[in-house]
């Protein structure tokens, strides 16, 4: 109806949808996202179907929620680091400890993100991949400014990185951050691994 203005949403919208995200991702981590229904994802944050189709149109778009906002903490810290001062092995320990603590902060998202990629829509699939790649080209453009070498074989630069990621990506299965290691140790036990300080 001409001149009728769009209902105005509730100043707690952002925080109310972030809390949505909290909840389903610490499901889709326990349960895995197929298993996963929208009643049980009500159910998780004590709300009604209905309600959570006011800030969500369906199971997938929580699950790119979930991810993007993980993703995007990750690039920002990228981008935070990369564009900061220090040596490239300054910058890269600086870069996987911040990674490390969000591993740890974030741990549920971190597996969904890991394990439940491909059940995205195929275009919100690619602009997840296509900020994995954003953190996966920066931390290989470090390593190579450590090791000039890995310059004359990409294959072997991005295997190095891709090492590296496995050991800290994967950590969120086995890891006990209240354990004897800290999150800032064992990021510096992986970065030691694969680029030795000479």
């Amino acid at each position: 109806m001409e001149g009728q203005m769009a209902r105005p949403q509730a100043a707690d919208y952002e925080e109310r949808r972030e809390a949505i995200l909290d909840r389903a991702a610490e499901l889709f981590a326990k349960s895995g996202f197929p298993s996963a229904t929208v009643s049980d994802i009500a159910r998780a944050c004590n709300a009604s179907k209905s309600l959570l189709y006011h800030y969500y149109r369906s199971k997938e778009e929580v699950l790119f929620g979930v991810m993007s906002s993980h993703i995007d903490d990750l690039v920002d810290e990228v981008v935070s680091v990369c564009e900061g001062p220090g040596t490239a092995r300054e910058r890269l320990t600086a870069l996987l400890r911040r990674f490390m603590k969000h591993y740890v902060g974030a741990a549920s998202r971190q597996k969904v993100l890991l394990n439940d990629l491909n059940h995205l829509p195929d275009d919100k699939r690619q602009e997840i991949v296509a900020k994995q790649r954003r953190i996966i080209d920066a931390v290989q453009a470090l390593l190579v400014e450590i090791d000039p070498a890995l310059a004359e074989s990409a294959g072997e630069a991005r295997a190095q990185t891709m090492l590296l990621f496995g050991m800290i990506n994967w950590s969120s299965n086995w890891y006990d951050p209240d354990g004897p290691v800290s999150p800032d140790r064992l990021a510096d036990m992986a970065f030691a691994m694969v680029a030795p300080d000479r």
